[in-house]
């Protein structure tokens, strides 16, 4: 999982994030200083250092939970000072709670509010040279895309639009007398053809080639390719790379034996041991720690509708094993009478007033830690999905079938990449997701996808 979370997290990513905490802790630092007019050697002493990485880390996570280390091309300056204010605010009010409850870990009165005052200083530069650095180009890989076709168009549309991809895609190489160069890479340079390839990679100083061909038979330049790779240049196929940027898979460009060859969906059984670890020590924490908003959220339930409060519904699991799922109720008790199964959509008149809230909040999905206590879910997984539609998918979508070979998940990767899906589409878009955590399954992507889970719950994103 190291690797693949280091396919995320680019090296110039990850410098941007610890040097900003770096700047963070030096504001600190700076404003102790200046308040207490205090010689640095004072405060490298450990219980000085620790009460600083507290303000540190506390200010990080906060920006983390508001988007600020989420590069979006729509982004402007208005939109990302205005996040930076709230997220600086946040900070103050969670570090003044700490101390209330743990005094002994505050570092000094006033110290915090002159740290952020020091850091908006320091955090407003560090932001624009990141800005910088992605225009320039600076610390990317430079590409040469081989093809132009679909699948060169898609991973190109990720690479420009996703400002924060450390790639550059200098050149293509392709054997259309008159390629359509898509929008945004006007700017490389267009080979014709793929003889004499490693010399003109070569003068582009090109790092990385990706075989992005839409049809490569009859067409696949294995001798110049082979030339390049003795060479020191980096090749990769084109699906791998978009797997590896866009965190799915090809659906529809997967055939059976690259399922069986490639790398991933590896288990054992030390791994299932931890994951059912984790999901005990979350399911039985979690039921215990919200028992209080359960019984709130029952009682406000009974009282704005007759019928039940919890929903229960029988949902497909490892093996396409039948179990039943619980739920907060958030639909009127007839709400399929007339329709039969259909998925939620928006706005859906079935839906009750606490309904909409607590579907909004995720509070409704709460109950499902039974089940995962109970073996039948896991907290990490697909979404669990009625037989209904799942006889109708598996005869439209092809490898539908495969995402039954792990336990449904109270969250996933698919609910935190994709917004909510109520058409078979979305269905199939979900799907690419769902087989790429299961190529990649193991606890720290888990761990990953819990803590983004608690991002989107806070934010309040992707639910009907």
């Amino acid at each position: 999982m190291s690797k693949k979370l280091w396919e995320f997290l680019t090296l110039r990513k990850a410098l941007f994030i610890v040097g900003e905490g770096v700047l963070i802790y030096l504001s600190v630092l700076v404003a102790t200083v200046l308040l207490w007019r205090s010689p640095f050697s004072v405060l490298v002493q450990p219980v000085y250092v620790l009460k600083m990485l507290l303000i540190t880390g506390v200010i990080q996570v906060v920006l983390y939970f508001n988007d600020l280390y989420e590069i979006r091309k729509k982004d402007d300056l208005v939109v990302i000072t205005r996040r930076v204010g709230r997220a600086m605010g946040i900070s103050c009010i969670l570090l003044a709670g700490i101390y209330a409850l743990f005094p002994s870990v505050m570092l000094g009165k006033g110290i915090v509010i002159f740290s952020l005052f020091v850091l908006s200083l320091f955090i407003g530069s560090w932001r624009l040279l990141y800005a910088f650095s992605i225009k320039r180009h600076i610390m990317t890989e430079r590409i040469l895309l081989l093809g132009l076709g679909k699948l060169s168009s898609d991973i190109a549309r990720e690479i420009v639009e996703r400002k924060d991809l450390a790639y550059n895609i200098v050149a293509i190489a392709t054997i259309h007398d008159a390629p359509q160069v898509p929008e945004g890479l006007r700017h490389a340079r267009i080979k014709h053809g793929y003889e004499d390839l490693y010399p003109f990679v070569a003068e582009e100083n090109v790092e990385c080639i990706i075989a992005a061909m839409d049809e490569r038979r009859g067409a696949f330049p294995v001798d110049e390719l082979l030339r390049c790779k003795v060479n020191g240049i980096e090749i990769l196929d084109g699906a791998d790379f978009y797997e590896r940027v866009t965190g799915k898979l090809i659906v529809e460009r997967i055939k059976p034996s690259w399922l069986i060859f490639s790398d991933g969906f590896r288990t054992s059984y030390m791994r299932r041991f931890f994951k059912r670890i984790l999901d005990l020590a979350c399911s039985l924490g979690g039921l215990i720690v919200l028992s209080p908003l359960l019984g709130i959220t029952a009682l406000l339930i009974k009282l704005e509708s007759r019928g039940p409060v919890l929903f229960a519904q029988e949902r497909l699991g490892r093996n396409e094993k039948p179990f039943m799922l619980y739920k907060f109720r958030s639909m009127r008790t007839d709400a399929e009478k007339n329709t039969g199964p259909v998925w939620a959509g928006e706005d859906d008149p079935r839906i009750t007033r606490i309904g909409k809230f607590i579907r909004k909040t995720r509070i409704d999905e709460i109950p499902q830690l039974w089940n995962v206590l109970k073996g039948e879910m896991s907290i990490v997984g697909p979404r669990p999905e009625r037989e209904f539609f799942v006889k109708k998918l598996e005869e439209k979508i092809p490898y539908y079938a495969q995402r039954f070979c792990v336990k449904p998940g109270l969250t996933g990767w698919a609910q935190i990449m994709f917004s909510y899906g109520a058409t078979e589409e979305d269905a199939a878009e979900k799907l690419r997701y769902e087989l790429y955590y299961i190529k990649n399954m193991t606890i720290i992507f888990d761990l990953v996808i819990i803590f983004a889970t608690l991002k989107t719950v806070i934010l309040r994103r992707g639910a009907q």
